[in-house]
């Protein structure tokens, strides 16, 4: 048996042995391209050692319960070694931190099945406490079993309280509730313990992953490590036209994945195995992985079902009546309307085009000449043919995408000149013009942007911004003026990628909105926006700064410019939605930005603090229903594309809908009322 033990050990570390070398070679790799190619590389030092180390340590024990004080001091020693490590080309330090994470899951897993025997006492005095920094690594072993109490029976507590607002009902049901959500949570907890430690692809490869992606965003935030299935994914975000299973999904009430939407003509439609409200308890493929979704993270089941390298997926479904029935689905290339850019006519005194541009798309693969600024052209024709008085353009939430379509879109509204710079690594001036001259819409334009609006959709609303061709509305945008590449480590074997920023983006005056954002013309309150996540928010990201160009431009004249952008503040000054929406970010920023108090494990105290915000959420739920007082309509053309298309007709109502309950459209349409007004 000590033979057979001492095997096994062998074994097992000459896996972690070729892992470290293939680990190794991979890291070496992104290395020397990042030196290389990088628009601004930095040393392999101490300082990439920490964050690495930190990082990594972060995403393996976010809430500091599951390694030990001394395991964590045990790998510390690699702290600051890790640039040594790569310069020498030794990866064995990975064994010490998968040997590490295996024991602390396998031990978790010994405690969780432990006390899911054991009765839990809701009387005690125990707190939670919370923190807006990381707690550091104090635990002793014996405090493990404490620890995973606690949380556990807070998780239960807090799922027993969002099951209804009545206090004394939940105390009536107390016990039985209590009994079946203790079960919920420990299955939950156990099974994505389980999940890691039986991955298909192993905790070394999964590390491995982690370790390089944590790697190259130390160079800046938007420079990532690909496995192949994670670039066929990513790719796929930025594309209309992909491999899809025909079905959209959503989280309902209780926190599961359902079947939102059915596509008529697609793989699910055609199984005719799908209704709308089924449950996905599992997703698979055909190379052997598997994934309980009530376990396993939202990327790997995204990761499954949208990227174009798995083709085949079989999902297990739970129908209403309780069945459960698994169902193999083949990707077909599909028109991805989520995703594409739509038009409306608005109406409100005036009437006036409306854009929407979901994201900067463009046909990847090269079977298409299409991509969203030919569809924004498309949808202005039809538009113009409607008599329009002034187009709004709607980046709101638009993350950004090929930086080609943006080019080609803020070139189609100025008559000709230079439309940015690119500066590369080597500080290299590169003057993109456009040279097509006239524009495809020359009357008045608004653009519509926030805090999510980044890339390729600041590069656009700064470009109009400097030529005085817009007026941008919104609130600041999120501060990312760089560019990246995909480009693979080994161009034979195509196995792994490194999206590389490799240029920054400056405005024709010189200035980067790096960090910065695109501030807004005029400013209108957004709900969350003091909370959103902005590039400011990244440790690693790039430097705002000036840059001297030779670019030369002529701006439009707008002299009545400040005129309209004062009667826009004197009406959201006035505005009751405007003014509760402020109120509302009062409340809101006191209760995500100051520390949260600690909570006693009884079920009053946390019902208490779970419900605590209820007649915020309420206010919120309030702004977001409220209609504003503007016509939607489609334009001629639409009316007659859709009349027959009975999902085209629920997609065009869903649409309607939202943007009946968006007061930044109606303000837009306001200003162009304006416009035409003081400009006659």
């Amino acid at each position: 048996m000590k033979l057979f033990s001492l095997s096994l050990f062998l074994i097992s570390f000459s896996l972690f042995s070729q892992n470290g070398d293939k680990t190794c070679e991979i890291l070496s790799k992104i290395n020397i391209l990042i030196q290389q190619e990088h628009y601004s590389p930095k040393p392999v030092d101490d300082s990439l050692s920490v964050y690495v180390f930190d990082t990594f340590m972060d995403q393996l024990d976010a809430n500091r319960n599951l390694f030990t004080q001394i395991e964590y001091q045990k790998l510390a020693q690699h702290r600051l070694q890790l640039d040594n490590y790569i310069v020498q080309k030794n990866c064995s330090f990975m064994n010490d931190f998968v040997s590490a994470y295996q024991l602390a899951l396998k031990r978790k897993k010994k405690i969780l099945d432990k006390i899911q025997k054991e009765a839990f006492d809701y009387n005690t005095n125990d707190t939670v406490k919370f923190s807006k920094k990381n707690f550091p690594f104090d635990l002793a072993e014996k405090d493990l079993e404490r620890v995973w109490k606690k949380r556990l029976r807070y998780d239960i507590l807090e799922e027993i309280s969002k099951l209804s607002t009545n206090l004394d009902s939940l105390n009536i049901h107390f016990e039985k509730l209590e009994k079946n959500t203790k079960t919920k949570v420990f299955d939950t907890n156990l099974c994505k313990v389980s999940s890691l430690l039986s991955s298909k692809k192993g905790i070394e490869e999964d590390l491995k992953n982690s370790f390089l992606n944590i790697f190259c965003t130390y160079f800046d935030p938007h420079t990532n490590y690909f496995s192949p299935d994670a670039k066929s994914s990513f790719m796929s975000g930025l594309s209309t036209s992909n491999l899809s299973l025909g079905l959209n999904i959503t989280f309902n009430e209780k926190e599961e994945i359902i079947v939102d939407e059915i596509v008529p003509g697609g793989p699910a439609a055609k199984s005719e195995k799908f209704e709308k409200e089924d449950v996905i308890l599992k997703v698979s493929n055909k190379k052997g992985e598997e994934y309980l979704v009530s376990c396993a993270s939202i990327e790997k089941i995204g990761e499954l079902i949208y990227s174009d390298s798995n083709a085949e997926i079989e999902l297990t479904i739970q129908k209403k009546n309780g069945n459960i029935q698994a169902v193999l689905l083949k990707k077909e290339v599909m028109k991805t309307n989520a995703n594409s850019v739509f038009s409306y006519i608005v109406e409100k005194e005036t009437r006036i085009g409306y854009i929407n541009i979901p994201s900067f798309y463009s046909d990847f693969d090269g079977s298409t000449v299409q991509g969203c600024a030919d569809d924004v052209a498309k949808e202005i024709v039809k538009l113009q043919k409607d008599n329009i008085k002034g187009l709004v353009i709607d980046l709101q939430n638009n993350g950004g995408g090929s930086m080609e379509e943006a080019i080609k879109l803020a070139g189609m509204f100025i008559d000709s000149g230079p439309i940015s710079v690119l500066v590369n690594s080597k500080k290299k001036q590169d003057i993109i013009k456009d040279v097509n001259r006239g524009s495809a819409y020359n009357g008045p334009i608004i653009v519509l942007i926030n805090g999510n609006s980044a890339s390729a959709s600041e590069f656009y609303s700064a470009t109009m911004q400097d030529y005085n061709r817009a007026i941008i509305i919104g609130s600041k945008s999120l501060g990312k003026a760089s560019m990246q590449t995909i480009i693979p480590l080994d161009e034979k074997k195509q196995q792994d990628f490194v999206k590389l920023t490799v240029e920054k983006f400056y405005r024709v005056t010189g200035e980067s909105n790096q960090i910065k954002g695109i501030i807004p013309d005029i400013s209108l309150p957004v709900l969350f926006d003091s909370i959103t996540t902005r590039e400011v928010s990244f440790k690693t990201a790039l430097q705002q700064d000036t840059i001297s160009t030779k670019a030369k431009f002529n701006p439009l004249t707008n002299p009545n410019f400040e005129k309209i952008v004062a009667l826009s503040n004197l009406r959201v000054k006035k505005s009751e939605l405007f003014n509760e929406i402020n109120i509302t970010n009062t409340e809101i920023n006191a209760l995500y930005l100051h520390l949260k108090k600690p909570i006693r494990l009884t079920f009053k105290d946390v019902f208490s603090d779970f419900h605590e915000i209820d007649a915020l959420w309420e206010k919120v739920k309030k702004i977001a229903e409220s209609e504003s007082g503007c016509t939607i309509l489609n334009n001629s053309e639409d009316i007659q594309k859709i009349q027959f298309d009975t999902f085209l007709q629920d997609i065009n109502t869903y649409r309607i809908k939202n943007l009946k309950k968006n007061p930044y459209l109606e303000e837009a349409v306001a200003i162009l009322k304006d416009y035409t007004t003081v400009n006659k």
